[in-house]
């Protein structure tokens, strides 16, 4: 069954979006934001070079790839409230939004997998998180990036993207081999920090002391503090989060509200 590029593009934000609503977990979230780019975006093999030689571009997830879509979910905004009440503490609520956060990537993914198969059309997915180097810890397909990509965000000094939804959520991403509505994609500066030196909020929060302004963040340091989180929510999954950095100004919003998105209209 044909699919034109607008069908496509709104069948897929819709699908997002309804089972974000059905998803019947204790976590909540604002709406989400969704957002396409094509496979052959010169950005992707400069991956290669700024997050690792392995990063996998869109033609090794899937071969004959066309376009990549990203997604972010964010956080109800207790979710957030309830995480800033302790600094070292992680929130319960926040452990649960990540453990159920993922699965909920992952069911989106594999619906939409089959969904777009029945159009003829061939999808495939990474999963939300621990697919990377255990050594490294670089992801082999880094949702952040391809959200950078598509146009949803920017990186912040927390290394986290803030979208104009602000940074509190969790991406996701699809590659398929169909083509999606061009988007104008304007990057802009959402950090503050970056953007004229104002707040350093990430790096006061950080328990870990994992960030500076002057390093790029400390991904050993901020590991042995989510090894720490894990023992303490086993019962709940497997919690490896922390999430303090995202608690700031850019936790809702960014400065700037132009991301480039799918319109379901």
């Amino acid at each position: 069954m044909a699919t034109g590029s607008d069908e496509l593009a709104r069948l897929i934000s819709t699908t997002i979006r309804r089972l974000v609503t059905e998803a019947g977990t204790d976590t909540q979230y604002r709406e989400p934001l969704v957002a396409g780019v094509s496979s052959s975006d010169p950005r992707f093999d400069e991956l290669h070079h700024l997050v690792h030689p392995a990063h996998m571009l869109p033609q090794d997830l899937l071969p004959g790839a066309r376009s990549v879509v990203s997604f972010f979910l964010p956080f109800a905004p207790w979710v957030v409230e309830a995480n800033c009440q302790h600094r070292e503490k992680v929130a319960r609520e926040w452990a649960m939004a990540y453990v159920e956060t993922n699965a909920l990537i992952g069911h989106i993914t594999d619906q939409l997998i089959e969904t777009l198969r029945e159009r003829g059309i061939r999808a495939a997915a990474e999963p939300a998180t621990h697919n990377f180097d255990p050594e490294t810890l670089v992801s082999r397909w880094s949702h952040k990036s391809v959200a950078v990509i598509a146009g949803l965000g920017s990186l912040g000094l927390h290394q986290m993207v803030i979208t104009d939804a602000g940074c509190a959520g969790r991406f996701g991403s699809l590659v398929l081999d169909a083509e999606l509505p061009a988007n104008e994609i304007q990057p802009r500066e959402r950090c503050l920090c970056f953007h004229d030196g104002s707040c350093l909020e990430c790096v006061q929060r950080c328990p870990a002391a994992a960030l500076d302004t002057s390093e790029p963040l400390d991904k050993q340091l901020c590991w042995q503090k989510l090894l720490q989180v894990v023992q303490e929510f086993q019962q709940i999954g497997h919690a490896d989060v922390c999430g303090k950095c995202a608690t700031g100004p850019c936790a809702f919003e960014s400065a700037v509200h132009n991301g480039a998105s799918f319109s379901t209209t």
